[in-house]
């Protein structure tokens, strides 16, 4: 055992030091030192490696939280203190810069919706209140815009939109494809913050024909959609700066792996106890 802790500290500490310290042979320890790994050498050496293994699995956007659980989920128990530890040790880190830069939207007195949401984005059912916004990508010298549609309940990202332009249509495909494959509930909400793609005629028609109640942020409020804020924070910083992409068809390829193949089905989310947008819909409370 005190060779152990020896072995824990060396290099931290000088061995003929804890040595005399803990009244042991410094020769006695590196004898002990040359014997094959110990079962509980073995034991974190395979940790370490499955850490590791987990961190570049998911392209270094999980931290030590996301793969303690990954990793208790593949039977390797392990503690979040413990996979922190060694991420330390192999000098990673997760995925964790630049957060998603506000700006407020042009505001206009025409279509201007009140806040029904309030901030409740705890919802207990599906296609019941969702929310939408639109981001924007630097791609080389040219830009991208995304739209994108979410449902609060799961925090899935049931429609999406991208292209080069950032016009009342991109947000409509954005909707009109989340609407294509989900169906509203009766007193459905759609939450947005004032900008004017969001006030135009077209959009706010399409949401009266389909009989869907129109929520927005106040002027300025980005809290009042901090979900939609939130997942556009963790796209730019696990995919768009991390990968720097040159060309559009790049971006427009990488955009669609990180919300269909990973985001939705494979990212572990904290709001849903560590299950997927998909995982958490299929069973909830499993």
């Amino acid at each position: 055992m005190k060779y152990a802790v020896i072995e824990s500290y060396q290099t931290e500490f000088k061995v003929t030091m804890m040595c005399r310290l803990l009244e042991v042979s410094r020769s006695g320890f590196y004898r002990w030192l040359s014997r094959a790994p110990s079962v509980l050498a073995q034991r974190r050496a395979l940790i370490s490696n499955a850490v590791v293994s987990v961190y570049h699995q998911f392209k270094k956007r999980y931290g030590s939280r996301r793969i303690a659980v990954e990793l208790n989920e593949q039977a390797i128990p392990c503690s979040v203190n413990h996979v922190a530890k060694l991420l330390k040790e192999n000098d990673l880190k997760a995925r964790n810069g630049k957060k998603f830069k506000y700006s407020p939207s042009i505001e206009a007195a025409t279509n201007v919706a009140d806040n029904l949401l309030n901030r409740q984005f705890k919802v207990e059912t599906p296609n019941l209140k969702w929310v939408s916004d639109i981001t924007y990508i630097k791609v080389g010298k040219e830009w991208l815009y995304l739209a994108v549609v979410m449902d609060l309940y799961s925090r899935k990202v049931v429609g999406w939109a991208v292209d080069n332009h950032m016009r009342e249509s991109l947000i409509i495909d954005a909707f009109e494809m989340a609407t294509s494959l989900r169906e509203l509930k009766e007193d459905a909400l759609i939450h947005s913050d004032r900008g004017v793609q969001y006030r135009g005629n077209h959009y706010q028609q399409i949401l009266l024909d389909n009989k869907i109640q129109c929520s927005m942020s106040r002027k300025g409020n980005c809290w009042d959609n901090a979900a939609m804020e939130a997942f556009f924070g963790r796209l730019k910083v696990e995919l768009i700066y991390a990968e720097n992409y040159k060309t559009v068809d790049e971006a427009r390829a990488g955009i669609f792996e990180y919300i269909e193949l990973f985001y939705n089905r494979v990212r572990r989310h904290s709001a849903l106890g560590y299950k997927s947008p998909v995982e958490f819909e299929e069973k909830p409370n499993g």
